[in-house]
């Protein structure tokens, strides 16, 4: 690995530079480029064939044997700096990081360049906010082989470095895009893909009663407000799942792992 004087001090252009990529989703869509943390994010991204353009790490908190599996797996391509542990804490994002930190090209998908098997299995989430809510989301689709996850008008950018880390590097296996709401109804319809919107609303029937092994869209809301009426009413059907407590929902990650692994279980 490369014998390099850390860089100790915060004001380094460089780190001034990874706390702009941190904070400000305007940055990383200027630069055209975002924050991976963590070895084992770092080598999925990798996997999943994403550009690394540059490697910041903290050789007191990644150890030899970390450093030397980089240097193996990145080989020469990538720049690489050394960091103090005091200016890495400052620019690392969670609590007990393992020194490493990464720049790195996020994939520009497009609705339009999707490519689907013959009976593709989606999640569509309208608005989603919560780069942690979109990260375990993320997980899902991966543990369950979705072929990609769809964001209608997202309030956040996908490759936030916080659903980043909230996905383990899940957002780089799965492929995920942006869109319109019209864009993707008009897309779904185009595809022959059933829509399944989770609602509450008077006329839903439980996930139970659906057969979703042909091609199937579970269309997923916000935390506070759920699905607009605009995309619910827009969807071929509408779902719930039956809630037998006091409460009437669950988080958004965890009703779509049901209906995603009911999907997977239909399919086998």
């Amino acid at each position: 690995m490369p014998a390099l004087d850390p860089i100790t001090s915060p004001q380094n252009p460089r780190i001034k530079n990874l706390l702009r990529l941190q904070q400000k989703a305007s940055e990383r869509r200027e630069q055209q480029l975002t924050i991976i943390e963590g070895h084992r994010e770092l080598t999925i991204a990798h996997q999943a064939g994403i550009e690394i353009r540059s490697l910041f790490v903290c050789p007191e908190l990644a150890g030899e044997v970390r450093q030397q599996e980089l240097q193996a797996t990145l080989g020469a391509q990538v720049e690489w700096f050394a960091v103090s542990k005091a200016v890495f804490e400052r620019v690392a994002y969670r609590e007990g990081s393992d020194g490493i930190l990464a720049l790195a090209r996020p994939p520009q998908r497009r609705l339009s360049t999707l490519e689907l098997p013959a009976n593709p299995l989606l999640l569509i989430l309208e608005a989603v906010e919560k780069p942690g809510n979109l990260g375990a989301v993320l997980r899902t689709a991966d543990a369950a082989r979705v072929d990609a996850v769809i964001v209608c008008d997202p309030r956040t950018d996908l490759y936030n470095p916080n659903a980043i880390r909230s996905s383990i590097g899940c957002i780089f296996t799965v492929p995920t895009v942006a869109s319109t709401r019209e864009e993707v109804l008009a897309w779904c319809r185009e595809k022959g893909i059933q829509t399944y919107a989770a609602a509450l609303t008077p006329t839903a029937q439980p996930y139970t009663e659906y057969d979703f092994r042909g091609p199937t869209a579970f269309v997923m809301g916000t935390e506070a407000d759920g699905l607009t009426p605009e995309l619910r009413e827009a969807c071929t059907h509408t779902i719930i799942i039956p809630m037998r407590g006091y409460i009437d929902s669950l988080n958004v990650s965890i009703a779509t792992a049901v209906l995603t692994f009911e999907a997977v279980r239909q399919r086998q």
